[in-house]
């Protein structure tokens, strides 16, 4: 949620001590806990990150704007393999050649997913590609009405044990033997608990996931097929480990912007996600991680 900071009215030419106490005011603190006054400038909150230059202004023209990747997701950012470099990096990257007066900064930043959610709903962040809807996320940011790509959960299992359940009965009957195995702070993890489905989030990453399936800590690997194929082939697993093609759910990903970016910005971006949705450029991408 955004709040605006009240400040104190000034008081002419106020000394050292007036100065202090007035801080601890504003802090609410009680009169003496903070008596370095560099103890309470730390401990001020701090408001949104200034804007970088040119994201305050109109459709047209120069623009900045901040952003990153996400850690742990080489499906998304970062693979390390030249052929399928992160689909979402491809994504912003066609964004700027379809607008060559804008610059994403940042993108080589590598930022936990919790984090870019709390950079976002703060500002510090202007946009951020590929992020799916969730009810939590909606107060904090923005989507963009164009989507991008859907996604599929699916069953990860060893090449060679009995086929993987198809059902969310069956998936329910499975896990009760065996929690089923997931990469940390995604959203699947919410999707496994309103269906009754025992999991366990114990990987740091889906990379991680499929290893410890391989090595038998779990029977089965639940995620996003796109992740899971580009975890497989990065792993050099993709014999070892079978990814189902049973759909549990689908979804869509989108770019998400911060509340407080111009509309004129909005509009912008929006417009040239359009453009690349309508060219067909995002699902030419898109199928080559497929």
């Amino acid at each position: 949620m955004e709040t605006r900071a009240g400040h104190p009215p000034a008081l002419p030419h106020p000394n050292r001590r007036q100065a202090v106490a007035r801080g601890c005011a504003w802090l609410g603190l009680a009169a003496g806990l903070a008596t370095d006054p560099g103890d309470i400038a730390h401990a001020a909150p701090q408001g949104p990150a200034p804007p970088p230059p040119g994201a305050t202004s109109g459709g047209s023209g120069p623009l900045t704007l901040r952003s990153a990747a996400q850690s742990g997701s080489p499906a998304k950012y970062a693979s390390g393999d030249p052929q399928r470099p992160g689909l979402c990096g491809e994504i912003a990257a066609a964004v700027l050649r379809a607008d060559p007066d804008l610059r994403i900064q940042g993108l080589d930043q590598m930022v936990p997913l919790r984090r870019l959610e709390l950079m976002l709903s703060t500002g510090e962040l202007d946009v951020f590609f590929c992020l799916l809807k969730s009810e939590h996320r909606h107060p904090l940011m923005r989507y963009l009405p164009v989507p991008l790509y859907r996604v599929a959960h699916v069953l990860a299992t060893r090449a060679g044990d009995p086929p993987a359940p198809r059902t969310w009965d069956e998936l329910r009957a499975f896990a009760r033997r065996q929690p089923v195995l997931l990469a940390q702070g995604t959203k699947l993890a919410g999707t496994l608990q309103e269906a009754d489905v025992a999991f366990q989030e114990s990987a740091r990453s889906d990379r991680e996931a499929l290893q410890m399936l391989v090595k038998g800590r779990t029977a089965a690997v639940y995620g996003q097929d796109i992740n899971l194929r580009q975890a497989a082939r990065l792993t050099g697993l993709e014999s070892q480990v079978r990814i189902g093609t049973q759909v549990f759910e689908e979804e869509t990903q989108f770019v998400v912007v911060s509340r407080q970016l111009p509309e004129p910005v909005v509009e912008r971006l929006t417009e040239r996600l359009r453009q690349l949705n309508a060219s067909g450029e995002i699902a030419r991408l898109t199928e080559r991680y497929r």
